[in-house]
């Protein structure tokens, strides 16, 4: 036998020693067998088998030079299962290997001799498995005795009785009974190895046994492969007995281990049968064992079994109520469970509610219920666990993929306060998300109610939130989502859309000045929908117009919301888009609620628009929308037709004054008054009022490219005017226009910007050339 060394010798070099000696005895062990000498060869396997005396290697060591130990071992059982069988009684041999002189070899060499005693059927299978069973356990080293026990379940594998029949050679009563101990006293030795060894040592004797447990599960999933382990006998003597063992042994990671074991090896109709047993033993496991894992495990395992098999599940096992039950039982029993165990659980229950009962919508309220009051009562459970109440809340959500589902839970929002406010808010995101993925309409006020307070820390501060800053980016990606959200609520009756409305009004108000600028905006275009809505539908309802001006009422002060808050540009640009739904509405108070919302708008634009550019924005808008407005009356229209040209003469830069009064001859030509019946003005005097002041100020410029860019523009709008039938503009007045850019044109320097004017007076000359023939050839 190799020397073993210290204690602390290399791993490597110390296995290799091994391996040679276990090469060169084997060698001469087939040598010997060769040469029908049996007795020497097994002096050379005894001491081949040495080998696996040490104590020094690693259980990966000992693995690695068990398994090339037993390879060998199979030389000898083919030549007496061949050869000496022939001429001799294997029951002489059987004797003989009793006598080895250290009894780790004697067993591994009883083991393989009583194999082939068996398979030459001259003794009872039953006593000498019953006997070597036994005789095993003469090693009590926790490493030898699992891989001699391993030896031991891997050699009779083949030739375990496997039926139900009263014999003296006997049945699988006895098979069970023979694993049963084998695995008994394997978990004994396993569980030792616990205990060995310095305290300082633990970490590191625990990863050894995780490296072994497989030889312990070895036993239980042979156990799983007899067919005549039924289910009856699994219920009445297999089950009970694993479970006796795993308790008794009061190791964590044995029982971890065992219980997992159980339920991947033995089939889905064992574990349904005996569902109350294993559930009853998650109860009584040392306080450290993760009995989490074990009963998701199961759970998982069921929930799969139940969807593709609902036929096979009996009516009296009500899956959900068990394992509701049971989870409930050893929640309130292990005070000390992680609060992120209770609620992998709870998901668990979740998931097996949603997979094999769909339609029972109160498994999973009645899930929510339990672990609401779980936190209510003892709300330290709740700390630190928002990332896995998150992710169970979301299970329903993925599944129904359907908010009005979600807002039937009535225990499903009250969680939501348990999460800190960053997950708070990240699970509001997901549920607007959710809802515009899915395409869902929320139609009742009531549940419009419900989800917008679900959604609070969206909506509105939260005490709980951080003092800090919130990062701009994601603070405008958030309230953009509760804005698209706005158009998700919405109802197909006209009144119930109204009544949304108000409720949206209400919640989103609360949110302070820095989030109704998202908001709000959604909520006047779904009024000014709804507006268009009760106009159509004015034949059918007769109070139609009564709800337009309260619809007209609610869009106002939401605009003054947000000039109370001083978003001017956004307050100018809705105003003018109320005005114009208003204009269309032809209600009796229409020019009067027009004119109030496009007064604000010149309100706005003289009181708080500064910048130049801006300003021609503004005023440019201002013009473009009372141009298309038909309900003012002339008492009106023509006080504002004047503002917008004394306002666009005011302009600060000449440029931004031409630009702005020839827009204002549109006003003069296409603008429409109640008294035209919706008929153009095509007051062509005014019109050219317009142009010619328009041509006055762009030659009071001082850039000479900018002036003749002006120029070309006013061109333009010259042509325009002459082509809608404008008899005060006149071919002349666009000749003498035409012969001013050429000649200011020709002194320009060279540049990008004039390369721009030139193309676009090219351009127009074809036109004209084209479409009046008669300019062309006074241009020519």
């Amino acid at each position: 036998m190799a020397q073993p060394g210290s204690m602390e010798a290399d791993q490597t070099k110390y296995l290799d020693s091994a391996k040679e000696v276990v090469k060169r005895e084997a060698f001469s062990m087939q040598r010997c067998l060769d040469n029908g000498q049996l007795r020497d060869g097994l002096i050379h396997a005894t001491e081949m088998l040495n080998e696996l005396r040490t104590s020094i290697l690693t259980p990966k060591s000992y693995y690695e030079l068990y398994m090339m130990v037993t390879m060998e071992l199979t030389h000898l059982t083919m030549y007496m299962s061949s050869e000496f069988i022939k001429e001799n009684k294997i029951a002489d041999l059987y004797e003989l290997v009793q006598h080895a002189g250290n009894i780790l070899p004697r067993l591994y060499l009883l083991i393989t001799v009583g194999v082939v005693y068996i398979k030459s059927k001259e003794c009872s299978r039953k006593d000498i498995l019953q006997d070597l069973v036994e005789m095993c356990r003469g090693v009590q080293h926790p490493l030898r005795g699992l891989f001699l026990r391993n030896f031991l379940l891997t050699s009779t594998r083949d030739i375990l009785p496997d039926i139900d029949d009263d014999n003296d050679d006997g049945d699988v009563g006895d098979s069970i009974s023979f694993i049963l101990l084998n695995f008994s006293e394997m978990n004994k030795l396993w569980v030792r190895m616990q205990h060995q060894g310095h305290s300082r040592e633990r970490s590191k004797r625990e990863q050894e046994r995780l490296e072994l447990k497989i030889l312990v599960g070895t036993n239980l999933e042979r156990l799983s492969r007899l067919d005549g382990v039924t289910v009856e006998r699994y219920k009445e003597h297999v089950l009970p007995a694993i479970l006796k063992q795993l308790i008794n042994c009061k190791d964590s990671i044995a029982q971890e281990y065992l219980m997992d074991c159980i339920i991947q090896v033995f089939p889905d109709e064992f574990h349904l049968k005996t569902l109350d047993t294993f559930l009853e033993t998650c109860c009584q496991p040392q306080g450290t064992v993760n009995v989490r894992n074990i009963i998701i495990s199961k759970i998982n395992r069921l929930s799969k079994y139940a969807q593709e098999n609902s036929k096979n599940i009996p009516e009296d096992i009500k899956l959900f109520e068990i394992f509701s039950a049971k989870i409930t039982q050893i929640i309130q029993t292990r005070s000390s469970m992680p609060p992120e165990d209770i609620l992998a659980l709870q998901s668990a229950l979740i998931k097996l509610a949603l997979n094999v009962y769909p339609d029972e919508i109160s498994y999973v309220d009645n899930v929510l219920l339990n672990t609401l009051e779980i936190f209510t009562n003892e709300r330290s459970r709740s700390v630190g666990c928002s990332g896995e109440l998150s992710r169970m809340l979301r299970v329903p959500i993925d599944h129904y993929g359907d908010i009005i589902t979600i807002l039937a839970l009535p225990n499903f929002a009250p969680l939501i306060e348990f999460l800190d406010f960053r997950t708070r808010k990240e699970l509001c995101v997901y549920v607007i998300e959710n809802i515009i993925k899915t395409n869902t309409f929320i139609d009742s006020h009531e549940q419009v109610d419900m989800l917008l307070k679900m959604l609070a820390s969206l909506i509105s501060d939260q005490s709980d939130q951080p003092t800090e800053p919130e990062d701009p980016e994601d603070f405008e990606i958030e309230q953009s989502l509760v804005g698209r959200l706005v158009h998700q609520l919405i109802s197909p009756v006209p009144d119930q859309h109204f009544l949304i409305l108000n409720m949206c009004k209400k919640h989103l108000l609360s949110g302070g000045d820095k989030r109704i600028q998202y908001t709000l905006p959604s909520l006047v275009f779904r009024a000014i929908e709804l507006c268009r809505t009760y106009h159509e539908l004015r034949a059918d309802d007769e109070k139609w117009e009564k709800k337009v001006s309260k619809i007209l009422q609610y869009i106002n002060s939401l605009l003054s919301a947000l000039c109370k808050a001083e978003y001017w540009e956004l307050s100018h640009r809705l105003l003018l888009q109320a005005t114009l739904v208003c204009d269309a509405m032809g209600i009796t108070s229409a020019e009067s609620v027009a004119y109030e919302f496009i007064s604000q708008a010149f309100a706005i634009y003289e009181e708080e628009v500064s910048d130049s550019k801006s300003q021609l924005i503004a005023i440019s808008l201002i013009i473009a929308t009372f141009e298309r407005t038909l309900n003012f009356g002339e008492e009106n229209h023509e006080p504002l037709r004047s503002q917008c040209a004394r306002a666009s003469s005011k302009l600060l830069k000449k440029p931004d004054q031409c630009r702005g009064v020839s827009l204002c001859s549109h006003l003069f030509w296409s603008g429409k008054t109640r008294e035209n019946d919706g008929e153009e003005l095509r007051a062509g005097k005014r019109v050219l009022e317009c142009m010619k002041k328009a041509v006055k100020i762009s030659s009071q410029c001082m850039d000479p490219s900018v002036q003749v860019q002006l120029y070309v523009e006013l061109l333009n709008k010259y042509i325009f005017f002459l082509d809608n039938g404008c008899v005060d503009v006149t071919p002349s007045m666009i000749t003498q226009l035409v012969k001013k850019i050429q000649e200011d044109s020709a002194g320009l320097e060279s540049s990008e910007a004039t390369h721009q004017v030139t193309s676009h007076f090219k351009n127009t000359l074809n036109y004209l050339s084209s479409a009046h023939q008669n300019i062309n050839l006074e241009v020519q």
